[in-house]
């Protein structure tokens, strides 16, 4: 298996994303999803140990998580999925039996989860890894 690339993943995530039931799938929509080789420096707390651990962090939620926004909230930007290439392929090679998309499926669905405010059986509901 070739080795797969930024766009393969993202494409990959996408496809989960808009595979979302209703109404997941119209409030998803407007989150933006991105691919790094890993977790960008301006994303990672200077006062926390996450540069230590950026090797293992396969996917990051960068916004307010729906259950959290106000009227008053001005946005900076699109809140954003981050997918990280590096680690993906690390883990997927940790894990015998699962394919690449079930993996980036995985990931993207944990991060959507933080941005609705998703419970674990809301989770499993659509990802049958946490079951």
């Amino acid at each position: 298996m070739r080795t797969p690339s930024l766009d393969q993943i993202e494409q990959i995530a996408r496809e989960t994303a808009e595979g979302f039931p209703p109404p997941f799938d119209r409030l998803a929509a407007p989150v933006a999803i991105r691919v790094a080789e890993v977790v960008p420096d301006h994303l990672l707390d200077p006062d926390d140990d996450a540069g230590a651990q950026r090797a293992e962090i396969t996917g990051m939620y960068d916004g307010i998580p729906l259950t959290e926004k106000g009227s008053y909230d001005v946005p900076y930007g699109p809140d954003v999925v981050w997918l990280f290439r590096r680690p993906i392929l690390e883990e997927l090679a940790d894990r015998p039996g699962v394919t690449l998309e079930e993996l980036v499926g995985h990931v993207t669905v944990h991060e959507f989860a933080h941005h609705f405010g998703w419970s674990d059986e809301d989770i499993a509901a659509i990802d049958p890894w946490w079951e």
